[in-house]
């Protein structure tokens, strides 16, 4: 090899280290500067502890904080044997459920798909911090390009969501300690994606909802509900449609005439839970922890007991208790999901 040749070689090298050594610095700096979600806003955390997962579930729970703040899997597998998980964040809008639901199908097929149907009354985005708290935990792939794409504001631009430190550069003056000390890793904040709140603050006042002009839910909305339909019919999966038992917001019975209608039209099982506080044995002076917009997690128990045996009966699940591998990972589970629950009864008392 000449002189020539070999400085050309080096200088080639170097500008590739060079280059190299830049990419590194600003993937550093990006998750630097994005959330973490571990400080008092941990719902951010749950969309990308799924895939850590062994994906074998037999049912998937999608929405919003009305599944993950309401269901618990663990009571689901201890009192019946089913392996159940939740892909829940705060805000997901029904377009963001049909995405994670696409995404979910493309790791496995699981019996039941449940989703909530409370966001069926937004037919347009809302917020992009919410947008973040579902779509940032995605991985990459088609359906998270489709999310972002979806989801999106006019002032905002998708390369944003490909380079996130352009989103977030500006947070510089905010960074804190859980920044640095979760740099290259998060804590596990959800148990099989249940957000565990152990405070008890009872109802003693439920705002009347506004009156609307119009009640009916949006086109852009049951565009997106028929996708789901489509999906789980093209997968062999079942679709259940819920609406949690929160008592605020307000869950119009205009909506909820609506979907008993679009259910029956396409032959979905629907339960309104609202309907059957007294048959689940809800208590809304102890059941709530933060006055009836999402139950605490005695209120989840009984809610996730209730749920189970309907699951049993109207969707003739299997109970896997006598799956040795299975047993084995839920042993592990429900060890964490305990020492949590008294380590945050600790903290209330």
């Amino acid at each position: 090899m000449t002189e020539m040749k070999k400085r050309r070689s080096k200088s080639i090298a170097g500008v590739a280290i060079v280059l190299v050594a830049v990419v590194v610095v600003l993937a550093l700096l990006q998750r630097l500067v994005m959330p973490k979600y571990m400080g008092e806003v941990k719902e951010g955390a749950l969309i990308g502890e799924y895939y850590d997962e062994d994906k074998d579930f037999d049912v998937v729970f999608i929405g919003d904080c009305e599944v993950y703040e309401n269901f618990v899997p663990a009571t689901l597998w201890e009192n019946y044997g089913i392996n159940s998980y939740i892909r829940g964040s705060a805000q997901q809008l029904i377009w963001q459920s049909y995405y994670l639901m696409e995404e979910t199908l493309t790791y496995e097929k699981p019996d039941v798909i449940v989703f909530n149907v409370l966001s069926l009354q937004y037919n347009e985005p809302q917020k992009e911090a919410y947008n973040r708290m579902t779509i940032d935990g995605m991985r990459w792939s088609p359906s998270k390009i489709k999310c972002i794409q979806a989801s999106m504001f006019e002032s905002e631009s998708f390369i944003e969501y490909v380079f996130p430190i352009l989103r977030y550069h500006d947070r510089w003056s905010e960074l804190e300690k859980e920044d640095f000390r979760y740099l290259f890793g998060a804590e596990k904040v959800g148990h099989n994606g249940y957000y565990m709140q152990v405070g008890v603050e009872p109802v003693v006042y439920i705002p009347e909802g506004k009156i609307l002009g119009d009640y009916s839910f949006g086109e852009n909305a049951w565009s997106y509900l028929d996708k789901m339909v489509a999906l789980c019919e093209e997968n062999d999966v079942e679709l259940v449609l819920i609406k949690a038992p929160s008592l605020y917001p307000v869950w119009y019975p205009e909506w909820d005439e609506q979907v008993i209608s679009y259910a029956e039209e396409h032959g979905l099982k629907y339960i309104n839970f609202l309907e059957h506080t007294e048959e689940i044995g809800l208590d809304f002076s102890t059941d709530t922890y933060d006055a009836g917009l999402h139950l605490n997690l005695y209120g989840a128990v009984k809610l996730t007991d209730y749920f189970g045996a309907w699951l049993i009966e109207e969707c003739d699940l299997g109970d896997r208790r006598g799956e040795e591998d299975l047993t084995q990972i839920w042993d592990d589970k429900l060890q964490k999901f305990y020492q949590q629950k008294e380590e945050l009864e600790e903290k209330e008392q």
